[in-house]
């Protein structure tokens, strides 16, 4: 039988447009142009954020050879030194603010003496804290997200391993290691800063939603995507950016404890002997993320300083508070720079980055599966029950789908299979049940939660079997890879706190706050990866991710947007560009003031403070 007109239009539809080779090539020459762009936009920020550093630089180098000078005096070519780079700067300033005619050589010397050394400065910094977080490995981000490694006794996490292990042998790359994440969402990540140190990590709902085929075009993702190297440019991209926190560390250590704990602890870090891999990635974890907090607009040392307290400050303070003016200026001018620039011209041409290496990926995993259907497939079903593993907002770039969703965790519902590991782990808590067989019911969950809800509420009223059957509970949930109810306090401990015990309130009130100060640091966590650093989203639309994938053969629907969509957009994009331009440029006017004033109240801390070493040194 001949086929019919529509069969012979749907295979048409499908037949592929574009070889995954071809793809791989385009989006390849599409992340160079999007490289330079970056690169272009890292120099917008350094530009501005080297002229606020380099008279600080200036400032301290002067009034530590002032200190020096006052006891024991420097040679008089330093001095002359010091009066030839104030007369250039005099010379720049006429040209800058008189409209003087200054010859170009003097220029360009000018240029050189304020942006070399905070060029020198910041890539000094930027390699010895790359070095630095090096060598915590990953062992510290897997920490953060509770991963563990598969089970031997569980089929599924057994085949992610074989499955991954296939994809590496395609790329030919050493296979990485497997981790899963017992999460009430469905997502997979690669983290790692290189394909030696590369860990995929997969829920294990993840498992129970895709299936085998789909399976494998996720994991081929992730595999191509270590193997054209994104694991190294998420890392030193972060490292740019920690950098920055690393900078207003400094500036902010002489003002407030807690900058000089971070200063010590990475220092701490970087001095201590190598000791075992858990502690050190530990740590390593830490100082990065204190360090990322800095570029987050978050109150800083220097800000409690200055910020007028509830009580009435001290004369000593509002002195202190007078002679430190110009540095508040400083740090001020720095974090607006950075939060500026970072959000809305580093940030997003970083994101339009990591979204050509997305589309390279995809075209990566049709290469390697020859299957094109089983990822586009698992994109959709990814989209709609993505989200963010628990204490890994961080990493949110590194997800292979966006975790936008990852709000509606703590309303996820289980998958049948996790719904009946509760059912059976919690009726064999129950010496009057027996367990049920796996499978032979569909699980009443809305019940099954309500009865836990009730034993809860018994357990916290003083029913000490209520609080036994939770801890058997938890310990069964923990012990089948499901999901815990967490660390349940010692039932002698709450019966005794009922009838007023001191020591058992005593200890309950700390297991509290230990766990508020945990639930805290996560919260923080959501605001230190990336994707904070940007308006635009580090992940692509899940429908251009299908289209593309639709050029290469994959049998997916796409819905086309209408002549009258596209013209609205042409037109508000038209009306938005000019708009933001002009944002931009105003900005930079008042970077450019800032700087400017900047200059302005260094230069006159600096006289003062001469002046008065010059007196003093007179008298001496």
């Amino acid at each position: 039988m001949n086929p019919s007109h529509d069969d012979q239009a749907a295979t048409r539809r499908f037949e592929p447009h574009e070889s995954f080779f071809d793809a791989q090539r385009r989006n390849r020459r599409a992340t160079w142009r999007m490289s330079v762009l970056c690169l272009f936009a890292v120099l917008i920020l350094g530009i501005p954020l080297t002229l606020v550093i380099t008279p600080l630089v200036y400032a301290g180098t002067l009034i530590v050879a002032d200190i020096v000078n006052y006891f024991s005096p420097l040679p008089p070519e330093f001095w002359q030194s010091v009066h030839v780079l104030a007369r250039l700067a005099v010379r720049v300033g006429d040209f800058l603010f008189n409209h003087k005619l200054v010859d170009p050589e003097i220029l360009a010397l000018g240029a050189l003496v304020v942006l070399v050394p905070g060029i020198v400065i910041s890539l000094f910094l930027w390699l010895g804290l790359v070095a630095l977080l090096r060598r915590g490995g990953v062992g510290g981000a897997l920490l953060s997200i509770n991963a563990r490694e598969p089970s031997r006794s569980d089929l599924k996490e057994l085949q992610v391993a074989d499955v991954v292990e296939e994809m590496a042998i395609a790329a030919g790359l050493p296979a990485p290691r497997v981790m899963l994440v017992d999460a009430p969402v469905a997502n997979a990540a690669a983290i790692g800063t290189s394909p030696a140190d590369a860990r995929v990590v997969v829920s294990r709902r993840l498992l129970d939603d895709l299936n085998r085929d789909e399976l494998e075009g996720v994991l081929a993702h992730l595999v191509a995507s270590i193997g054209n190297g994104d694991l190294k440019i998420a890392f030193l991209v972060t490292s740019v950016f920690e950098t920055c926190g690393l900078l207003v560390t400094l500036i902010n250590s002489p003002f407030g404890g807690q900058a000089r704990g971070t200063v010590w602890r990475i220092l701490r870090y970087g001095f201590a002997r190598p000791g075992d891999d858990a502690g050190r990635a530990r740590e390593a974890e830490a100082v990065a993320d204190l360090l990322n907090r800095y570029t987050n607009m978050a109150t800083s040392d220097i800000d409690q300083f200055f910020n007028s307290s509830s009580q009435k400050p001290s004369f000593i303070k509002r002195v202190l508070r007078f002679i430190f003016f110009p540095i508040f200026f400083t740090n001020a001018a720095i974090e607006i720079t950075l939060w500026f620039f970072t959000f809305a011209v580093v940030g997003p041409s970083i994101a339009l980055l990591w979204r050509t290496r997305q589309y390279l990926a995809d075209a990566g995993a049709v290469q390697f599966t020859r299957n094109p259907d089983g990822l586009a497939s698992g994109l959709e079903k990814l989209n709609a029950d993505g989200g963010a593993f628990p204490g890994g907002e961080w990493a949110w770039h590194l997800f292979i789908v966006s975790p936008g969703r990852g709000d509606r965790m703590s309303q996820a519902q289980p998958t049948a299979e996790q719904a009946a590991r509760m059912a059976s782990a919690w009726a064999a808590t129950a010496k009057q049940e027996s367990a049920p067989a796996p499978g032979s019911a569909p699980v009443d969950f809305a019940r099954l939660r309500a009865e836990i809800t009730d034993t809860q509420r018994a357990a916290f009223h003083g029913d000490a079997q209520a609080m036994a059957r939770l801890v058997a509970f938890d310990r069964a949930m923990s012990a089948a890879r499901g999901e815990p109810l967490g660390n349940i306090p010692d039932p002698a401990d709450i019966i005794a706190a009922l009838h007023r015990d001191p020591a058992a309130i005593a200890r309950l009130r700390a297991r509290s706050r230990q766990e508020s100060a945990q639930v805290q640091g996560k919260k923080d966590m959501s605001s230190t990866g990336l994707q904070s650093k940007s308006f635009l989203s580090f992940h692509p639309p899940l429908k251009r991710r299908l289209k593309r994938l639709q050029r290469m053969g994959a049998h997916v629907l796409v819905e086309s947007l209408d002549k009258r969509t596209i013209k609205f957009a042409v037109v508000i994009g038209m009306i938005l560009t000019p708009l933001f331009a002009l944002l931009v440029g105003l900005f930079l006017v008042v970077v450019g003031m800032m700087a400017m004033l900047n200059l302005l109240f260094l230069g006159i801390w600096l006289a003062a403070i001469h002046a008065i070493f010059t007196l003093l040194a007179g008298h001496h």
